[in-house]
């Protein structure tokens, strides 16, 4: 579910006008009329709510057990419903979330600015808080005790800082949650809509996202480093975590406590990163991609789906750092060739 900070719901809607928008069929017996308040994930769904559903293991098993009152889902899937979740077939289930989406929150994309002053009268500012000229702080936000903030920096509505952090020039926050002692470098931005789309042959259509994102305390950020707020969860960054300048962090992924991540590294959406992870330069690693705890990367390994902690790993794909040298060596004894007798 969006949050209220952040997001302005229009609903609730009835069934009926939901499946009007998206172009999708009311299926035969079913209420037109039932009221549904928000949408929400699988996971996060309750009986008033509205969900979808686009295959792969994992989101199988959450599939069997949401509470939606609502799903959307392919036309092959709807018998795989739980009881009390009305299966809603639809050609394609990312368009008509995407339009159900817009149909509930029109105003998603960006943070919504109306003030006038630089700081809105409506924000909480603590006690020793600094700002630098050119700071802007939108309707609602909350800066905590002692917290210092940079020149040219943009903190949007509703977004929540916590105690004694420090914020670098020219970064903008939105759609965000930052708790105690956070360091975020110059130029960072934070919150920004994730990259989602829903492809077809007339082109790439925007899917709104309407999660947050989450710094835990003691988390430091750095330069220019981007962090996607979640499509309808949150994007989390675990305590004391160390993220490097120059890195992308996907929306709806969830990085561990006391991470290390060093510069150029891109993320992609849902990973998961475990507690105490080292993540060397340059890494990638593919959507829903896992990593365990304690886990290590060599710099530009490259993940693709699901590695146990404790190990240390490097390659593309990323294997066992003793197997991806053997496989080095290997090639190393080929290039040379047959020694001539």
């Amino acid at each position: 579910m969006a949050d209220p900070r952040f997001y302005d719901n229009r609903g609730p809607f009835s069934l009926a006008e939901i499946c009007d928008a998206v172009g999708a069929g009311l299926p035969a017996g079913v209420d037109g009329d039932a009221r549904i308040d928000d949408l929400a994930s699988l996971s996060g769904a309750g009986p008033t709510h509205l969900s979808f559903f686009t295959g792969g293991a994992e989101a199988a098993k959450e599939f069997v057990r949401t509470q939606a009152g609502v799903c959307f889902v392919r036309a092959a899937e709807t018998q795989a419903a739980p009881e009390g979740c009305i299966a809603i077939p639809v050609a394609s289930v990312t368009h008509a979330f995407a339009a159900a989406a817009r149909l509930f929150y029109p105003r998603s994309s960006l943070a919504q600015w109306s003030q006038s002053a630089a700081v809105d009268p409506s924000a909480r500012l603590g006690e020793g808080v600094s700002l630098a000229p050119g700071v802007v702080i939108g309707p609602g936000a909350e800066i905590g005790r002692g917290t210092r903030i940079g020149p040219n920096s943009v903190i949007a509505s509703g977004v929540t800082i916590g105690r004694d952090c420090e914020i670098g020039s020219n970064v903008s926050i939105s759609h965000a949650h930052i708790g105690d002692r956070v360091l975020i470098l110059p130029g960072a931005q934070i919150g920004s809509p994730g990259f989602g789309f829903a492809s077809g042959p007339k082109g790439h259509e925007k899917i709104p996202q309407l999660g947050r994102v989450i710094l835990q305390d003691d988390v430091e950020i750095g330069a220019c480093t981007a962090l996607d707020r979640g499509a309808l969860g949150d994007t989390v960054i675990g305590e004391g975590s160390k993220i490097d300048n120059l890195v992308q962090i996907g929306h709806n992924t969830h990085i561990g406590r006391h991470t290390v991540m060093a510069g150029h590294c891109g993320i992609a959406g849902s990973c998961e990163l475990g507690d105490f992870v080292i993540v060397g330069g340059q890494v990638g690693i593919a959507d829903h991609g896992y990593v365990g705890d304690g886990a290590r990367l060599a710099a530009r390994s490259g993940v693709v789906g699901h590695l146990p902690g404790g190990q240390d790993y490097g390659g593309m794909p990323a294997k066992p750092l003793r197997e991806y040298a053997r496989e080095l060596a290997a090639v190393k004894m080929l290039a040379r060739g047959k020694k001539k007798t």
